[in-house]
């Protein structure tokens, strides 16, 4: 990670190469560093607090014991509501806004450094906005075919019922025509009277 790039707006270089070297460690597949601003008070600064711009996410690197210990806030672009700067005497404050927790800020950021900073940071939130986040895309996807399911188990399960239904309707109605017919060949051969026959007929029917 040649620190050259991260030097056009006066960062220094000292500071850029340790940052950078320990950033190396923290990028996942795929990330890289976009920008990098650095803390610049008027007063000497043993090692000042940094900004980190990736393609993923914004990192807040600020040292701490005399240096000895770094402590890194990070969010992903899909944590963070928005970004601003407010341009003072000696530098610029630039402020991060997450969309859940407390706000975090870094002071005495060099003007030129926090205008392309935030620069970087809104071209990140705006391609959020353009590509949604993929497990979004994923959600959205499982609710579009959570309804093509729900009808599909729909239409199952009244298949099921019709099926169902139709063998006992057609095996009853099988049942009371032999019935009908045997009946009528016993009428036929005067095996019975046709006042038995037109009772039984008449029980039968009713049964439908």
């Amino acid at each position: 990670m040649p620190i050259e790039h991260y030097l056009t707006d006066d960062q220094d270089p000292k500071t850029a190469e340790k940052i950078l070297g320990k950033l190396r460690d923290m990028l996942t597949s795929g990330e890289a560093v976009t920008y990098l601003a650095i803390q610049k008070k008027p007063a000497l600064t043993l090692i000042p607090d940094c900004i980190a711009v990736t393609n993923k996410r914004i990192v807040f690197c600020m040292p701490e014991n005399l240096g000895l210990t770094t402590s890194y806030k990070t969010f992903t672009w899909a944590e963070i509501k928005e970004v601003s700067f407010k341009e003072e005497f000696f530098g610029s404050k630039f402020m991060a806004i997450p969309q859940r927790g407390e706000n975090i800020a870094i002071d005495f950021i060099p003007k030129v450094q926090a205008r392309k900073l935030y620069q970087f940071c809104n071209e990140q939130l705006e391609k959020l906005k353009t590509f949604p986040r993929s497990e979004e895309k994923i959600s959205a996807f499982e609710n579009e075919n959570l309804g093509d399911d729900y009808a599909s188990y729909i239409e199952v399960v009244e298949q099921k019922i019709t099926a169902s239904n139709e063998p006992q309707t057609v095996e009853t109605e099988d049942e009371l025509t032999q019935k009908l017919h045997k009946l009528k060949s016993l009428y036929e051969k005067q095996l019975i009277s046709q006042d038995e026959y037109e009772n039984k007929k008449a029980e039968i029917l009713n049964r439908l």
